[in-house]
């Protein structure tokens, strides 16, 4: 049980498929001009990856390992192929025509595809749907986060709420794929902060997630040169 409870929570934070392992960056940005647009997003993910994870749980062990990934990306395109139709035939309008193309494109997310080969594909079909609902949790999270703030800074509203009610003219710097961009960086620039933070405070040494420290930059060396 304890194990289970592992693999439910820690997608919510310490694995992050945004603020920490910096997975799907295309929809994250692309989807998240709203928080329902961004809530919509994390949940048909979430569907994705639980039924991917249980689906791939079950079979990994009759897949011949050369064609496993096509196998994995077959069982995805499945389950993104129904929770397309049952968004276009339950969802709002808006929602829906808002997500566009990007519904489809969870079939090639390197989140769902990732925990497939990395998760899925090594436990057991339990252990699989805890994993896939603790990491779209965490995805939807981070999703709803992110496009509430935008549309609070672009609009003065959250969730098609207005705010400030004089509030009439968007600020389209937030609303567009650059400013998600920004907002990301900034988001992740403090919670290094406070991680790091946190790290002094118990007289530890603060590691950032692998790829994430200055030795995997070049930023600086180019600037040498």
């Amino acid at each position: 049980m304890k194990t289970l409870l592992q693999d439910l929570i820690k997608g919510l934070w310490k694995e992050n498929p945004i603020l920490v392992l910096l997975l799907g960056t295309c929809p994250t940005l692309a989807t998240t001009s709203s928080g329902t647009n961004g809530f919509a997003m994390g949940i048909a993910t979430t569907c994705v990856l639980c039924g991917s994870n249980f689906v791939i749980s079950c079979i990994a062990g009759i897949v011949p390992q050369k064609i496993r990934i096509p196998v994995y990306i077959v069982v995805i395109a499945t389950f993104v192929s129904v929770i397309d139709m049952l968004m276009q035939a339950f969802a709002p309008s808006t929602v829906y025509n808002a997500l566009g193309i990007f519904i489809p494109l969870i079939v090639v997310n390197c989140i769902v595809l990732g925990r497939a080969e990395a998760f899925a594909s090594k436990h057991g079909p339990l252990r699989s749907i805890f994993d896939g609902i603790g990491m779209g949790l965490g995805f939807t999270l981070a999703l709803t986060l992110l496009g509430a703030l935008r549309e609070f800074l672009s609009s003065g509203s959250v969730f098609e709420v207005k705010i400030i009610t004089p509030w009439t003219t968007d600020f389209l710097l937030v609303s567009a794929a650059p400013g998600a961009f920004i907002i990301v960086g900034v988001i992740l620039a403090a919670k290094n902060y406070f991680a790091r933070r946190a790290a002094v405070k118990q007289g530890k040494l603060y590691i950032p997630p692998a790829g994430l420290d200055c030795h995997s930059c070049s930023i600086c060396k180019l600037e040498e040169k």
